[in-house]
């Protein structure tokens, strides 16, 4: 059993929790918007004085979603999960954000079926363009995270009579538009939270699977592209 502090950062919603054994013990979530800098540091002061008003708790490890997403959003919280595992000499974990999409969706779909249905988590990469991965129903990867084009054949190499393709993600509201597919579920409203990441960190932790403190980077899966200003503020 291990007290673990998640941090997910990769999408528009900023969120921490301190789980315990399955339990979240203490969580806070800013839906405003793109405000992870100015919320993050704030919202794991209140988790480090939560454990302190809790004599004898002591973090046993840190665990942040480590991509894809936001370019920004992904830099922050990674950066936040170093500074504590490093101040702390506890170990770093690193949830990858579209299977945490994927496992939250599990328990949001009434007539979830383990023997059929496998799932296509996106995140909107702009344009027609999202990141996306598949999984089957023991979170195993049928398609490493990659950026994907959709179209109406995007997903056909995992069709199959009898199966179910469960589209979640706030890529998958365009995806609808060109995915006609009879065996299309859209699950909504599944945003990546801290809370979902627990049964992650938790296998994660139990696996020693950790990340390298000094040398890990998020998955960003495309390069940076900065925008052209419209207008030249130098004339």
């Amino acid at each position: 059993m291990a007290l673990i502090l998640n941090i997910e950062t990769s999408c528009a919603t900023c969120s921490v929790a301190l789980s315990y054994d399955g339990m979240i013990l203490h969580h806070l979530e800013d839906f405003e918007g793109r405000n992870h800098a100015a919320m993050l540091s704030d919202m794991v002061k209140s988790c480090m004085d939560f454990l302190e008003n809790h004599d004898g708790m002591k973090l046993d490890a840190v665990a942040v979603s480590i991509g894809p997403g936001s370019y920004t959003g992904l830099r922050i919280g990674l950066s936040e999960a170093k500074g504590i595992a490093y101040g702390l000499k506890i170990p770093l974990l690193g949830v990858p954000t579209l299977e945490l999409i994927a496992a939250m969706a599990m328990f949001e779909v009434a007539d979830f079926n383990p023997d059929t249905d496998i799932f296509a988590p996106m995140i909107d990469a702009r344009r027609m363009e999202v990141f996306t991965a598949v999984y089957d129903a023991s979170l195993q990867p049928l398609m490493d995270p990659a950026p994907l084009i959709l179209a109406d054949n995007a997903y056909s190499k995992w069709l199959a009579p009898g199966r179910r393709m469960l589209y979640m993600g706030d890529g998958a509201a365009k995806a609808r538009e060109v995915l006609r597919s009879v065996s299309a579920v859209y699950v909504p409203d599944i945003v990546p939270l801290a809370t979902g990441m627990t049964p992650l960190s938790e296998k994660l932790m139990r696996d020693k699977n950790f990340l390298d403190l000094a040398y890990s980077v998020p998955l960003y899966l495309k390069d940076f592209q900065a925008t052209t200003p419209r207008k030249n503020i130098f004339k």
